[in-house]
């Protein structure tokens, strides 16, 4: 609704007999009109403050829904752009990949060990992979939010158990989110040694460059792709901002199926 509506409105509840030419009067004249008699506008909010917060209440509403609707109308256009140039992340024989090397679809997470919203997303990556198998790769990169104390450190030791071995690097990967509330060094030391690794070696690799290195090369990227919170994904390169549920992965595939017919 424009301020001119507005204001029009606040004329007719406040003074109703005096606005013969309300119909007719143009924006310029009404601010004109308000200026010389600004004690028209003050009487019309004593003599009805209900309607003028139902008219200004109504304004925000259009207001809020328009913007709504130009926000999903960009996000959507976004999206199909992906489609036609999707993002590249790097991958090399350090990156952790779950699954097989000719999968149909390839899924890279940017996560954070103490997101609680990470939690989320781990399990439906887990939903995932069971519902697509052989068909679904999943690599998993680090975004730490500087706000979670042991999100650094929980990245450190991933980074220093997949030094040592690969497999059990998933183990401590799923071992981190199934147990958020006990992140810590302890916890750390202690699930290392379950998993049988060298615990010693672990803290003190989690500490090297090479570590730190490796997860600010994942966080460049993040940055680099748009990823700000976590968490985020790209599938087949397609970006997804947050811990969407497995339907909408669901139908970014049946997207990406249907492009690959055309």
């Amino acid at each position: 609704m424009k301020i001119h509506r507005i204001l029009f409105a606040l004329l007719l509840t406040a003074l109703p007999g005096a606005v013969a030419r309300a119909g007719e009067l143009t924006g310029p004249e009404l601010k004109k009109a308000l200026q010389e008699n600004p004690e028209v506008l003050l009487e019309a909010v004593r003599v009805n403050r209900a309607a003028i917060f139902s008219i200004l209440s109504r304004a925000a509403q259009e207001e809020q829904a328009r913007q709504k609707k130009e926000a999903a109308e960009a996000e959507a256009r976004a999206l199909d752009d992906t489609f036609k140039d999707p993002l590249v992340p790097a991958i090399d024989g350090g990156t952790r990949i779950r699954g097989e090397k000719g999968a149909r679809y390839t899924l890279v997470e940017y996560s954070d060990f103490q997101c609680p919203y990470c939690v989320r997303g781990f399990q439906n990556v887990e939903e995932l992979r069971r519902k697509y198998g052989r068909d679904l790769r999943v690599i998993f990169k680090h975004l730490p939010l500087p706000f979670h104390a042991q999100a650094m450190p929980a990245a450190q030791w991933l980074e220093a158990a997949a030094l040592q071995s690969p497999e059990k690097a998933w183990a401590f990967h799923d071992a981190l989110f199934s147990n958020q509330d006990k992140l810590g060094a302890e916890f750390f030391r202690e699930t290392a040694k379950n998993l049988g690794l060298d615990a010693a070696k672990c803290e003190a690799d989690a500490a090297g460059q090479a570590v730190r290195d490796r997860i600010a090369a994942d966080m460049a990227e993040a940055g680099k792709f748009g990823f700000k919170g976590t968490p985020g994904f790209l599938l087949n390169g397609i970006p997804v901002k947050g811990a969407y549920p497995v339907e909408y992965f669901d139908e970014l595939i049946k997207k990406l199926d249907a492009a690959k017919t055309r």
